[in-house]
């Protein structure tokens, strides 16, 4: 008899929670307001924000489409150089040497202080935005996949060589399988971040408006509950993300959360191991 749980009860189940979760966000905002008695022109009630959003349904989906798309191309630019780079780093020794510091050297810039220099370079428009966005996502993809890389048995790479591997054949069954945990790490750190600098690029570098400069408008305005409703569309952005990657890793990673997992990379169960399991 089977007892591995069941894979829409966990899905139920964890929905529910973050259902209850955000229910609870908005039940303490509605507290804050009655226990301070602030006026509506500083903190709107939730229903007064979210009321701003179906009130302008064609105007905010155009402005949430141009930061989702500016969010989800910039991730994806990131994300790729993030893991190429890290590969590349970790299979020549040199690499890694010369670039490390200057990672950490850049992430020592402020995200703020090089959107002015990219406007001058590259003009108003798609380009600086993806490059701010795919900034701040590349570097924890790059660091974790670097981990997970380096966090590889060597004694498992020692037998895989004994037993005829070649280097790229060992890299694949061997070192790739192992930083696929830390990669899903980064990518979920990145996704979180990467509305960030969507938003920061549309302060400092659009010529098409978005989320991001619909909220300075809103606040020049002192349109606050345009204010919080696009900072709920936002927030919506990098949650909605964030469990994207959640449900991507659970299929890119089925040994998690099942008893048994498929042979990747070319990896067959011999014939005879399933007869002998079931003498067993």
């Amino acid at each position: 008899m089977s007892h591995e749980p069941s894979p829409l009860r966990d899905y139920a189940r964890h929905v529910g929670l973050w259902i209850v979760a955000i229910a609870l966000i908005f039940v303490a905002w509605e507290l804050v307001l009655v226990a301070t008695g602030l006026p509506a022109y500083v903190i709107p009630p939730p229903g007064k924000a979210i009321g701003v959003i179906f009130d302008n349904i064609p105007l905010m989906t155009q402005l949430t489409s141009q930061t989702l798309s500016e969010t989800f191309y910039g991730y994806i630019v990131g994300a790729v150089l993030g893991v190429v780079l890290a590969v590349i780093m970790a299979q020549v020794p040199i690499v890694h040497r010369l670039l490390y510091p200057a990672l950490i050297t850049s992430q020592a810039v402020p995200i703020v202080a090089i959107a002015a220099p990219l406007v001058i370079i590259f003009g108003f428009g798609l380009t600086p935005k993806l490059i701010i966005v795919a900034w701040i996502v590349f570097f924890p993809v790059v660091v974790n996949v670097l981990d997970g890389l380096a966090s590889v048995d060597h004694d498992q790479i020692n037998l895989a060589r004994l037993l005829g591997g070649t280097r790229l054949r060992t890299f694949m069954i061997v070192r790739l399988p192992a930083c696929i945990g830390p990669l899903f790490s980064g990518l979920k750190i990145g996704a979180c971040y990467a509305v960030t600098g969507a938003v920061i690029g549309e302060w400092t570098a659009s010529s098409h408006i978005g989320l991001g400069t619909y909220l300075l408008t809103a606040n020049a305005q002192m349109n606050t509950a345009g204010v919080y409703g696009a900072m709920l569309l936002l927030t919506a952005i990098g949650i909605g993300s964030f469990l994207f990657v959640v449900i991507v890793e659970h299929f890119a990673t089925p040994w998690r959360t099942r008893m048994t997992a498929p042979a990747y990379f070319g990896g067959n169960i011999p014939p005879h191991a399933s007869t002998q399991k079931q003498k067993v």
